[in-house]
């Protein structure tokens, strides 16, 4: 049975702060790191704030999928999963930059309901519940309008951004490590669009996913559909995310570039 979405966001608004504070203490600072899979840099901070936060949110009757823990597949048989990245952008937080995030959402029938990023250093919390809208820091936010691609500030893989360069002037903007990080900000309006290389995991992108949803845009795969959590396999082929009318553009100019995304 489906959880109580507005208690669920205040409980997630406290875990993520909490772990903000946690992951701060370690930032800048002498920490130990390895690499896991395929050359994915992964930290005790990862480790610590991936343990805080299934303290705080894996309750009896919920779901856990995180990128730091063991996946025993007991989620699919759970109405409502929470699925996180304890530190989203790990590279950015060893070398001491801010553009690192902290990212959870809980999933009921495939879909985000409940859904936050937080950037720590810059103290941004980024929430959204279905139906609800989203915000950042308590105040409403909203994609860019206008279906314009010319002059659109455009975040994602280079090799995207210069395929499709050739049929826009569209503006890439600078990298942006974290990747929830980098998909919110087109639900606050601070980019115009951005697009995500496929092999994203879940976590890589529910939070940001409902919060583009909830602030008036759109986040799909590169066919315009949206996609489904807490699957067995939490893989996910390239996204594009933008406001609703200028979704539908990006679309457009994918489909006319298709041979270049493969």
């Amino acid at each position: 049975m489906p959880h109580d979405h507005r208690r669920a966001a205040e409980l997630l608004r406290s875990a993520l702060r909490e772990a903000g504070e946690l992951a701060l203490k370690t930032f800048r600072g002498n920490i130990r790191s390895w690499t896991k899979g395929h050359d994915s840099p992964v930290s005790e901070a990862d480790i610590a704030v991936d343990g805080l936060l299934r303290q705080r949110l894996a309750h009896p009757g919920y779901g856990w999928l995180s990128e730091e823990t063991h996946d025993d597949r007991a989620r699919l048989n759970e109405s409502s999963t929470w699925i996180v990245d304890p530190i989203d952008g790990t590279r950015a937080y060893l070398a001491g930059k801010s553009d690192w995030s902290i990212c959870a959402a809980l999933i009921e029938d495939g879909r985000p309901v409940v859904g936050g990023v937080y950037a720590p250093v810059d103290d941004e919390m980024f929430l959204a519940t279905a139906g609800q809208g989203a915000t950042r820091n308590g105040q409403p936010i909203r994609a860019t309008h206008g279906d314009e691609l010319a002059g659109a500030h455009v975040a994602g893989p280079e090799r995207y951004l210069k395929r499709l360069s050739s049929g826009s002037t569209m503006t890439a903007v600078p990298k942006i490590h974290s990747l929830a990080l980098r998909l919110t900000r087109v639900a606050e309006g601070r980019i115009d669009a951005a697009m995500a290389s496929f092999n994203a995991h879940d976590w890589d992108l529910a939070a940001a996913d409902l919060l583009v949803h909830e602030a008036d845009g759109a986040l799909t795969d590169l066919a315009g559909d949206r996609l489904v959590y807490n699957l067995h396999n939490p893989v996910h082929g390239a996204v594009v995310a933008a406001g609703r009318a200028r979704h539908a553009a990006m679309l457009e100019l994918i489909r006319h570039n298709r041979k270049d995304f493969g």
